[in-house]
C-alpha cells in the first residue's frame, strides 16, 4: 500500500508539465498565456524590490522613485531587445541571416500569411540589452553606472524564478534524459523521454538561491561595484553547471567539446566578473584603501 502510493505521487509528479495548459485565458482569437503572465510578474517584482531597497537603503542610494520607474522602462526595452539579438547571434545566426525579417516579424508567407509568434530569446543576450539600455538612462540622467548596477543587482535574481517558471509551464528549455525518479515528462519533447526539469533547477539556483545570497551581503559595505561583480560571477557559475542537466539547442548542440553555447558565454560571464575584482582591487591597494 506504501510503495503504491509512493508510486501514484511520483507518477504524478513526472507527468505535472503534461497536465498544465499553458493557456491562462481565450479571448475569441486571442490566447494569453501564463508565459508572458509570469514575466509580467518578474518585472514588477524587481520593480517593487527596487523601491523596498530604496527606501530601506536610503542612507547609501538617494534616488528617487521617479528615477527608477524611469529607469525600468529603459531596462524592459534593452533586455528585449538584447535578448532577441542575442538569440539571433549566438544560437541561431545562420538561419536568420537568410530570414531577418523573422527576428521581430511574427508572421510567415509560406502557404499564405499566418501567425508564427516570436520565440527564442537569450539571457546573455539580454544581460548585453540591459548594459546597454543602464548606460544610456545613467549617462542621461547623470547617475553613476557602477553605483546604480550595485543598486539593481541584488534584486534581479528573484524576477528569474518567474521567469524560469515560465519556461516550465510553457513546456520550453527542458532537461536532458534522465533516470532519476524527479524527472518530468513534456508534452513539447517528441521523443516522450523522462527529463531533468531543469527550469526548475534554474529558478531554485539563479533565481531563489543567487537571491537571497545577494540581498543578504547587499548592505555590507562592499566597494562601488562589488555586488554586481558578485551577480556577474555568482549567475555565470550557476548557470555553468546547471547546463549539464539542460538539452542543448537542437540547432547547435554542444559547440566546444561537451559545452554547450550558454557554459560558453556563461564562462565567459565569469571569467569577466573576476576580472574586474581583480582590477578593483589592484585600483584600491594603489591608492591604499585596500
Amino acid at each position: 500500500m506504501e510503495q503504491e502510493l509512493k508510486n501514484s505521487i511520483i507518477d504524478f509528479w513526472q507527468h505535472i508539465p503534461q497536465n498544465i495548459d499553458p493557456v491562462f485565458l481565450k479571448i475569441g482569437p486571442v490566447q494569453i498565456y501564463y508565459y508572458g503572465l509570469l514575466y509580467l510578474l518578474a518585472i514588477i517584482s524587481v520593480y517593487l524590490l527596487s523601491l523596498y531597497r530604496l527606501k530601506k537603503d536610503n542612507f547609501y542610494f538617494s534616488y528617487s522613485k521617479a528615477v527608477v520607474e524611469n529607469f525600468f522602462i529603459f531596462i524592459v526595452i534593452g533586455v528585449i531587445v538584447g535578448s532577441r539579438f542575442g538569440y539571433v547571434l549566438f544560437y541561431n545566426f545562420s538561419y536568420f541571416i537568410k530570414r531577418p525579417l523573422d527576428i521581430f516579424f511574427p508572421f510567415s508567407f509560406e502557404g499564405g500569411l499566418h501567425y508564427t509568434g516570436i520565440s527564442g530569446m537569450s539571457y546573455h543576450g539580454g544581460l548585453i540589452g540591459a548594459i546597454a539600455a543602464g548606460l544610456v538612462f545613467c549617462r542621461r540622467y547623470k547617475i553613476d553606472f557602477i553605483k546604480f548596477s550595485d543598486f539593481i543587482a541584488s534584486v534581479v535574481p528573484l524576477g528569474y524564478t518567474l521567469g524560469r517558471l515560465g519556461n516550465f509551464v510553457n513546456g520550453e528549455l527542458f532537461g536532458r534524459e534522465t533516470s532519476v525518479f524527479w524527472g518530468m515528462y513534456f508534452s513539447s519533447d517528441p521523443s516522450g523521454s523522462l527529463r531533468h526539469p531543469s527550469q526548475l533547477y534554474e529558478a531554485l539556483f539563479e533565481g531563489i538561491v543567487l537571491f537571497f545570497i545577494l540581498w543578504s551581503i547587499r548592505s555590507k559595505g562592499f566597494a562601488r561595484g562589488k555586488l554586481l561583480f558578485f551577480y556577474i560571477i555568482g549567475y555565470g557559475l550557476v548557470r555553468f553547471f546547471i547546463e549539464f542537466f539542460r538539452q542543448p539547442d537542437e540547432q547547435l548542440g554542444y559547440v566546444l567539446g561537451p559545452f554547450t553555447m550558454g557554459q560558453v558565454l556563461c564562462f565567459l560571464m565569469v571569467a569577466a566578473g573576476l576580472t574586474a575584482l581583480k582590477v578593483q582591487q589592484y585600483l584600491l591597494n594603489k591608492s591604499g584603501n585596500g
